[in-house]
């Protein structure tokens, strides 16, 4: 068959449609329906402005308020917790086809010498007994202490335990008080149907590539097993050699004029007809966000070169702690490093770069001024403060 070819111009404007970016982020808020668009949500502990989950939801669509999630996880049960490449909410509905992934992920914890000196049968039995008669309990509940030296990452017992059975599947996160996580047995917080429904392996594989190209587009093998990080590089290639009469083989060009083979959804074609123009408003997007996770697949397709330093000694960093990317219709303009203080009602403009050949007109200016007013919103401050000029 022969390969479709598609334009750099396309192939952004198509990543930024999967990704529920192209449009206004306006109009009614259908939560649910947008988690389940997304496939999942990364969470993350930092807080600089609004933590990342709650940026990325609000990202696509701005009515959207923090309190929501926990609604929509704790009453609603319409998610439910666990790990794709990192922490993340996932639709409810996607828990049968997640069985062989509480597997993969149990073992591969117990695996791990850093997890497995401390999980002893005795010590997991007492998790799940205490749970079972007291509730959902959260890490503040347990007093086992850290052994050996402080070290970055290191955990106590309790939380290793607590963590291990999570993985598994056995227990679940029950609701978070701000970002404290309750857990309880999996079986008082999944929907008995969902929980038991048995679906083949294979199945299972074959949904989890399928559900990925659909929501990346278009992409390589490798890009469609990194998505949801649940499947082995073997097992995606044999799921493409059994469809492969169903994806349609694509030459996707880079921003710098090269090549890269892939294959898209069989609708693909149709996709791009319906394409229409990017919104053309500045946003402000989270380090997390899925459209730009991927840090190679970014400068690709939109030759923007970004990464997080989070982790970074301070003296080495080359932009910031965290610093936000600016997307503006269908290219990266800039980066922009800001902090909220909810207690002073601030929000606090540190450091602003504008990419190479980007114009700080005034109006691109003024865009950027009224997302960062909207962006206030969401952490529920009301003053914004420069500390370094627009221009």
């Amino acid at each position: 068959m022969t390969s479709l070819r598609i334009p750099n111009r396309t192939a952004r404007q198509l990543w930024l449609q999967v990704n529920g970016l192209r449009d206004t982020p306006t109009g009614p808020l259908e939560l649910k329906a947008q988690i389940h668009d997304l496939g999942f949500v990364q969470l993350d502990t930092i807080q600089v402005v609004s933590r990342a989950h709650h940026h990325i939801l609000w990202s696509r669509n701005q009515t959207y308020r923090e309190p929501m999630m926990d609604r929509c996880l704790a009453k609603d049960r319409a998610v439910f917790e666990h790990f794709t490449h990192d922490a993340s909410v996932l639709p409810m509905a996607f828990l049968p086809m997640w069985q062989r992934q509480f597997r993969r992920m149990r073992d591969k914890v117990s695996r791990s010498s850093w997890y497995g000196k401390h999980l002893a049968e005795d010590h997991l039995d007492h998790i799940r007994r205490r749970i079972t008669e007291e509730g959902p309990l959260s890490t503040h509940d347990f007093d086992t202490k850290i052994q050996g030296a402080r070290e970055m990452w290191k955990r106590p017992p309790h939380k290793i335990g607590l963590d291990y059975l999570w993985y598994a599947g056995e227990l679940a996160t029950y609701h978070r008080d701000g970002f404290t996580k309750y857990y309880d047995l999996a079986e008082r917080v999944f929907p008995e149907d969902l929980r038991t429904h048995d679906i083949p392996d294979r199945d299972q594989i074959d949904w989890l590539c399928h559900a990925a190209l659909d929501r990346i587009g278009i992409g390589t093998l490798g890009e469609i097993r990194k998505f949801w990080d649940a499947t082995e590089v073997s097992e995606v290639a044999d799921w493409a050699d059994r469809h492969a009469a169903t994806l349609v083989p694509v030459d996707i060009e880079s921003a710098d004029g090269g090549w890269t083979k892939a294959c898209a959804a069989p609708d693909i074609e149709e996709r791009i007809a319906n394409l229409g123009q990017p919104t053309s408003r500045l946003r402000i997007l989270n380090p997390f966000d899925p459209a730009i996770r991927d840090r190679v697949r970014l400068k690709r397709l939109f030759g923007f070169d970004y990464t997080v330093e989070m982790f970074v000694p301070a003296a080495k960093r080359v932009w910031g702690y965290y610093v936000y990317p600016l997307l503006e219709g269908d290219r990266f303009v800039g980066r922009v490093e800001v902090k909220g203080d909810r207690k002073q009602s601030t929000l606090t403009v540190q450091n602003l770069w504008w990419e190479p050949g980007v114009r700080p007109s005034a109006q691109r200016v003024r865009k950027l001024e009224s997302e960062l007013v909207r962006f206030a919103r969401l952490a529920g401050v009301a003053d914004i403060v420069w500390q370094t000029p627009p221009a």
